[in-house]
């Protein structure tokens, strides 16, 4: 009889240890912690401490990322409130990116919209916007964020309009030599008008901190946070 047999034999008589109990106690095996050998008792022991082990990690994996969700959630909320208090239409492009710099603590913001209504034609955050930005813009479904590979919407960051967590409460100037290491894009587009209407605009966030905005990550809170910005831009809009 082999290995696979003797298995398959245990298998398919489950009450065959109830039975010969004695034989427990005889069993030996090598013990994974070291060189000597153990009882299968033992052994069921050690793997059962392992395992709880294992799920004790998990769970505490699990409690963390609660946690940061629930800090998360604390931010966006007061962000939101902030953005929603805001009466002067021509301050709250300024409001969007400097509430993102301090509750969030992102070290850059900046944000463009186009196509404006005549009274915020001249304002600072119309400015126009190359081609090519709207048509990146345009083909976002969801927030890019990564690596800063020279985007243009970049240099909306160093520019005097933006605003830093140094910034945010002061004069609104970042320095040009905090350079952005990586970032995120964020469309503004009319929540009327649903997912597939093109933009009006785009939201930059960036950081010296090459991990800050990587490929990998999730997205909820940007896809909030941009839905939120949109929502509110919006009445900047002809209508």
């Amino acid at each position: 009889m082999n290995e696979r047999e003797v298995a398959d034999y245990l298998l398919d008589n489950p009450d065959f240890f109830a039975e010969h109990a004695e034989l427990l106690g005889t069993i030996r095996l090598s013990n994974p912690h070291g060189k000597s050998a153990v009882s299968l008792q033992e052994r069921q022991m050690e793997m059962l401490r392992d395992k709880n082990k294992q799920l004790e990690r998990r769970l505490a994996e699990l409690l963390r990322y609660g946690h940061e969700n629930d800090s998360i959630a604390s931010k966006f909320n007061r962000w939101t409130i902030r953005v929603m208090g805001e009466r002067d239409p021509h301050a709250l492009p300024k409001t969007i990116s400097a509430g993102l710099c301090e509750t969030f603590d992102v070290p850059q913001a900046a944000l463009r919209v186009w196509d404006v209504a005549e009274p915020y034609s001249q304002a600072d955050f119309a400015r126009s916007a190359g081609e090519e930005v709207r048509i990146f813009a345009n083909s976002l479904a969801t927030p890019y964020c990564g690596a800063n590979t020279g985007f243009e919407a970049a240099q909306w960051l160093t520019s005097a309009s933006s605003v830093s967590v140094a910034s945010a409460t002061t004069d609104g100037v970042v320095d040009s030599a905090n350079t952005t290491e990586s970032i995120a894009l964020l469309a503004l587009r009319d929540p009327l008008a649903g997912p597939e209407a093109p933009a009006f605009g785009l939201l930059v966030m960036g950081s010296p901190d090459p991990r800050r905005f990587h490929e990998g990550m999730a997205t909820d809170f940007l896809t909030q946070i941009a839905a939120l910005a949109s929502a509110a831009l919006s009445r900047l809009l002809p209508h």
